[in-house]
């Protein structure tokens, strides 16, 4: 997203476009996955004095304007992401810890069942496998 349609968002929204909030969104964007510690280095990089508390309260509120979504895959801090690009279900190694990403339509025949059968609507933007990826099932394996 540009700056001047950040801008354009925030001011419809009767709020400002500060330098924190810029540097915040860009770090998301810039990461691809991150907790809000990781966003929160990223922004020190670039400016120093900016602490954890804005990095959180900045990123509810990009949540709120539909800029940026999360997921939680793990045990702690939520994991945001750009909610412009595709849904996508997360697949997370407990080994190694890499994020990969399947198309949702993959779980949809599970996805409409839930439906029919529970009238259960699944968010399939905030789904995350956990397991063992390809490569440390491979290690394991060779061990």
């Amino acid at each position: 997203m540009s700056e001047s349609s950040l801008a354009e968002l925030l001011r419809s929204r009767g709020l400002r476009l500060t330098a924190q909030r810029q540097l915040v969104l860009q770090a998301v964007l810039d990461l691809g996955h991150a907790t809000p510690e990781q966003v929160h280095t990223a922004v020190r990089e670039v400016a120093a004095g900016v602490n954890i508390t804005t990095i959180y309260r900045t990123l509810e509120l990009l949540e709120r304007l539909g800029l940026v979504t999360h997921t939680h895959l793990s045990h702690g801090s939520p994991t945001y992401h750009a909610a412009g690009e595709h849904q996508h279900v997360h697949l997370v190694c407990r080994e190694c810890g890499a994020i990969d990403e399947i198309s949702p339509e993959m779980l949809r025949p599970l996805a409409d069942q839930l439906a029919g059968q529970r009238g259960f609507q699944v968010d399939i933007g905030h789904v995350a496998l956990f397991g063992v990826c390809g490569r440390c099932a491979q290690d394991g394996e060779q061990r």
